[in-house]
């Protein structure tokens, strides 16, 4: 049950990024639903892909569906309490990558994977709704430039099975594993921390 939550918890931030972005990019209402779904269930259906699940777990369950639908309606008529959109939309997103990765590495661990692995398919399932979303919107997906972002994913998941040794209740493992990714984003963000560039700042070469 509250693995379930924390699933519907991270689609329910994911579909308002989704949404955000969508409304930024002054899209119809059918492209800021499309744009909404993509967000949330991109990453999942991509995990339950590759883990065999079929089929993938929002089309088994229609709550996924009601929650996405009810959170594009509540971010489309509270659009004006969200303001300054850049930073809801960094929030919103924060969020949803801390929840996704716990729920792609428990999904890995249920299918008896490699702990290597859950930590790929928990970031996997965090970033590429994101991604699709970026694409979709005709922007840089955030996890191909420099900011940190799936580091913070696989920071996250490390946490996860670095304490899996020492606390039992999985509960406390999902929370803190989540609120790792959360708050590494946030200082990254915060203090400008990004990755080092591969790219010279002289450009009098090119």
């Amino acid at each position: 049950m509250f693995f379930q939550t924390l699933d519907i918890l991270g689609t329910i931030a994911f579909a308002i990024s989704g949404v955000l972005v969508a409304m930024n990019k002054r899209m119809d209402p059918f492209g800021v639903l499309i744009i909404a779904f993509v967000t949330a269930v991109g990453g999942g259906t991509l995990r339950d892909i590759m883990v065999g699940v079929e089929p993938v777990s929002w089309m088994r369950n229609m709550t996924f569906v009601y929650v996405i639908i009810g959170s594009a309606v509540f971010a489309v008529v509270f659009r004006n309490y969200l303001k300054h959109l850049r930073r809801s939309l960094f929030l919103f997103d924060t969020i949803g990558i801390g929840l996704y990765t716990v729920v792609g590495i428990e999904t890995g661990l249920v299918a008896g994977l490699h702990p290597i692995i859950c930590i790929a398919l928990g970031t996997m399932t965090a970033c590429f709704g994101g991604v699709i979303r970026d694409i979709l919107c005709n922007e840089i997906p955030v996890i191909f430039r420099k900011e940190v972002y799936a580091t913070a994913c696989i920071l996250g998941g490390l946490t996860y099975f670095l304490l899996r040794h020492f606390l039992e209740d999985r509960n406390y493992l999902f929370v803190i594993a989540g609120l790792i990714v959360i708050l590494i984003r946030l200082l990254a963000v915060k203090f400008k921390i990004s990755l080092p560039s591969l790219y010279r700042s002289d450009k009098s070469d090119i």
